[in-house]
């Protein structure tokens, strides 16, 4: 009996370490729509994005300049200070058949977690392929460092000839540079592929099984996307109907963004995917959504409030796609939290009532205000000797809002006011 109660006892033990040691980590790919220069707001909308979801690793296309860069960095560290960037490069590849110069790809990732260890720029007739390679921040890197890679791409667009044989050499390009890698490699590949059906020549490159490099959908929603309701789960683009804000207006009705992975991916478990955890970010997954805007009551669902689908809509004519990765290894991070002088408690999209916890050991601060996205100071509480301040906000306007203490040393907090 005590045999067997010692046996239960290790696979327990063992089972709690194996929970304890899995890191998972948050991954997304965004079209931007010609950010910035279509609008000077679409910082603050992409700011309530990424606040919201807070990715790990986040991909880009239609990025036009440095400066845009900068902004959505400068953002990111807002959130988490260890948000990094590759080197911002311009498209070297042959415009001759579009402007693709002005859109470029890029990538940022939490540098607790990621270590960038190189960055190439795949030429093809039309657009870049950016690569970048990086190994998993591990406490044993050195002797079992875990590489991974990730592809961030735009196909050219559009269904009329000769645009879909344009996107297959494109893919052909990438195929043909990956064949330079070992099988065992692990690579995602995120990008607006302007793809319309599984059986168009480009999608089918991607992912013919005598690759070096096979391509699968991690979501297994395979088919012919373009109108069809069957796939609305997945559909990214548009989110408009009307004119105004740059970008296609057809509404509801297709999945041209993806993230790809290598097929490995699915069952290795030095890095694999989450099962379950694809989705596209702002849909909801109702059928009455097709053909319509994305801030529609039409797309209303559990998933994505009217406040993230509103921000959305302002930001671009695509959806950002999300999915997840973990690794059973161990990150070299600090695994202690270190004592907040004040937060929000639960969530900080709210709807009527505001809670911060206030740490008076640490708090130095006589009072609280909160700011608007322009920089307004619109409520200013006294905070002395409180241990739990409750804000009414139920007359604040929809939008992303920052708590402020006086005492400018302190980050400030953020939420999202949402009815």
């Amino acid at each position: 009996m005590k045999k067997k109660l010692l046996i239960t006892l290790l696979v327990f033990a063992c089972a709690l370490n194996e929970a304890a040691s899995q890191e998972t980590f948050k991954i997304m790919f965004y079209n931007l729509l010609n950010f910035p220069d279509q609008s000077s707001s679409k910082i603050q909308d992409l700011e309530v994005i990424l606040e919201d979801y807070n990715p790990d690793l986040f991909m880009v296309c239609e990025l036009n300049n440095q400066t845009g860069a900068n902004a959505i960095l400068s953002s990111l560290q807002t959130i988490n200070p260890n948000y990094s960037s590759a080197t911002f490069v311009t498209n070297s590849s042959d415009d001759a058949i579009g402007d693709s110069n002005d859109l470029q790809n890029f990538i940022y990732f939490d540098s607790s977690k990621f270590i960038l260890e190189s960055q190439t720029q795949i030429q093809t007739i039309f657009r870049d392929f950016n690569h970048y390679t990086f190994k998993l921040n591990t406490t044993d890197q050195i002797s079992n460092p875990i590489i991974i890679h990730f592809i961030v791409c735009h196909l050219k667009s559009s269904q009329d000839d000769p645009n879909p044989d344009l996107r297959f050499l494109m893919v052909e390009d990438l195929t043909n540079y990956l064949d330079g890698f070992p099988s065992s490699d692990y690579f995602i590949l995120g990008g607006d592929l302007n793809v319309y059906t599984n059986s168009e020549p480009a999608f089918l490159e991607l992912t013919d099984v005598t690759n070096n490099i096979t391509f699968i959908d991690p979501a297994n929603r395979v088919g012919s996307w373009h109108n069809n309701i069957t796939y609305i789960d997945v559909f990214t683009q548009s989110t408009r109907t009307q004119t105004g804000l740059g970008g296609a207006t057809g509404g509801f009705d297709d999945r041209f963004d993806f993230i790809l992975t290598s097929e490995n991916m699915l069952t290795n478990p030095d890095i694999f995917y989450v099962n379950n955890s694809y989705q596209v970010y702002g849909n909801n997954g109702n059928i009455n959504c097709y053909n319509q805007e994305i801030n529609s009551s039409n797309c209303d669902g559990v998933d994505f409030n009217s406040t993230i689908r509103n921000v959305l809509y302002n930001m671009s004519d695509h959806l950002p796609v999300i999915l997840e990765l973990q690794t059973n290894e161990t990150l070299s991070t600090n695994n202690f939290n270190l004592k907040q002088a004040f937060s929000i408690i639960g969530s900080n999209i709210v709807k009527n009532e505001l809670s911060i916890q206030i740490d008076a050991t640490f708090f130095e601060s006589d009072f609280v205000y909160i700011y608007n996205t322009l920089g307004q100071k619109i409520i200013t509480y006294k905070v002395q000797d409180i241990n739990l301040l409750r804000v009414n906000v139920s007359n604040l306007s929809n939008g992303l809002y920052y708590v402020v203490a006086s005492n400018s040393n302190l980050k400030p907090l953020k939420f999202i006011k949402s009815n």
